[in-house]
């Protein structure tokens, strides 16, 4: 259905150009190419939560870089020409134009929006994109940042034994998450309230279930600072929701370390953080959470962080972000020589480290583990072996021990006869308040097989 709709629109958008002649070969599959990965991405996000748009890159420049990250198959002109004649046939819409500064080189992505007419084409297609189209894991995984002019920007880089390791065992950690579904069982009537939640909140992305397999990102040009794991859908999902995420139909738990940066901060000045929360103990127990942004806004920061950031809200303390500040720096004076001078990268390469090695154990297994920075879901019989093994992996870095939290959800999910095969009777009324979700599980055994 998708490559008919797509051949329907590309003899569409032909009919509108005013051409003297044919495209040549090479520049006829550069065109169609460019409508198939942006009629792709429209899909894609008509069937995020809540529905997005589609962003492009119209700097002429960006195509023609020799960058590790841009896909050497779009052209600027096959792109320009595909959205023109999308726009001529009335299947897309401008939501907001993009602007790119040669001063401060940032800027903003010109957003496009299916119309109404193509979002009914696309609506008609009866497969779901993350089924329909593979992901593909040859595509850069590895990512390396740095400061230019004062913008954090994708750079090339040369290969060296690292990032080659790095690349090796994140293709072996995503071939494991692409053998396996994971979902989220909410019902049909809390899509709407979900929606709202990660529309209002700007630090998460639309859910788009398509987006199965992660990239790792290091930070400051160097592959010793950062380096967690992101863009797995399940990363933008509210908190709250996390308890409804399946793999494979089955529940799934969420375990993560306790005070994984205070503790990684002490041990590795040779030091015991004592048995007092490294939060609690700065205002006598109250207002953990603005607390714990202001510690890691601190260890973060390589200034003295005069000034009060700017997502932290003090409101509820009552306190000025000074007295905050000498607050924490008191309660933790045998590692206030680690604030404010960019510590957090690196103990975000650390817990990046631990997440590889717990993720490659369980894909050895062929069981996918699905990481949100120190903590990590799985299926729920798998939560002893997983605690044991974020317990060793952190001994391992560190000869410390440290304490690990679980959540463990009881409700049993059984839709499906052991050899995979759907169940024949009648959907009972539970199923169908979550159709959605039982709707893409039933696609996902039919494509395995």
């Amino acid at each position: 259905m998708f490559y008919s709709l797509l051949d329907k629109i590309l003899k569409e958008i032909e009919t509108t150009e005013d051409r003297s002649r044919a495209r040549r070969q090479e520049a006829q599959y550069n065109f169609k190419y460019a409508l198939e990965h942006i009629l792709k991405d429209l899909w894609k996000c008509s069937k995020t939560i809540p529905p997005s748009q589609t962003a492009i890159n119209l700097r002429s420049g960006y195509y023609s870089e020799n960058n590790r990250y841009i896909d050497s198959r779009l052209t600027y002109r096959q792109v320009r020409a595909v959205l023109t004649g999308l726009e001529k046939c009335g299947l897309i819409q401008v939501v907001r134009k993009g602007y790119f500064s040669k001063e401060r080189l940032d800027g903003e992505l010109t957003r496009y929006a299916p119309t109404n007419l193509l979002t009914d084409q696309l609506n008609q297609i009866p497969e779901h994109p993350a089924f329909y189209f593979k992901n593909d894991i040859e595509i850069e995984p590895i990512i390396l940042r740095d400061q230019i002019n004062g913008k954090r920007q994708d750079i090339d880089y040369p290969d060296c034994s690292s990032s080659v390791e790095y690349r090796s065992n994140l293709k072996v950690i995503n071939e494991c998450l692409l053998r396996h579904w994971v979902d989220l069982r909410v019902r049909d009537s809390q899509i709407p309230a979900l929606s709202e939640l990660i529309f209002q909140d700007r630090d998460k992305e639309p859910i788009d279930l398509s987006r199965r397999s992660l990239v790792r990102i290091f930070t400051n040009g160097s592959f010793e600072e950062g380096g967690r794991f992101y863009r797995g859908w399940w990363q933008n999902v509210p908190s709250k929701y996390r308890k409804y995420i399946t793999i494979d139909e089955e529940v799934t738990a969420e375990y993560d370390y306790s005070q994984l940066s205070p503790h990684m901060l002490y041990y590795s000045e040779g030091q015991e953080m004592g048995h007092e929360d490294a939060y609690d103990r700065v205002l006598d127990g109250e207002h953990r959470g603005v607390v714990k942004q202001a510690f890691n806004a601190m260890v973060q920061s390589k200034t003295p962080l005069h000034r009060q950031p700017k997502k932290i809200n003090l409101s509820s303390t009552g306190l000025s972000w000074k007295e905050l500040r000498d607050r924490i720096i008191k309660a933790h004076k045998p590692i206030e020589h680690l604030f404010f001078c960019g510590s957090g990268n690196r103990l975000q390469f650390w817990d990046s480290c631990m997440a590889e090695s717990i993720m490659l154990h369980f894909a050895s297994q062929n069981q996918p583990t699905l990481p949100i920075h120190d903590s990590f879901i799985m299926k729920v019989g798998f939560i002893s072996e997983l605690e044991e093994v974020m317990r060793r992996s952190f001994r391992d870095r560190f000869q410390k021990d440290i304490n690990i939290k679980g959540e463990l959800i009881t409700e049993r999910l059984v839709l499906f006869e052991q050899d995979g095969t759907p169940r024949t009777k009648a959907v009972v009324k539970d199923d169908r308040e979550h159709s959605q979700w039982y709707d893409r599980n039933t696609m996902w055994l039919v494509t395995k097989k």
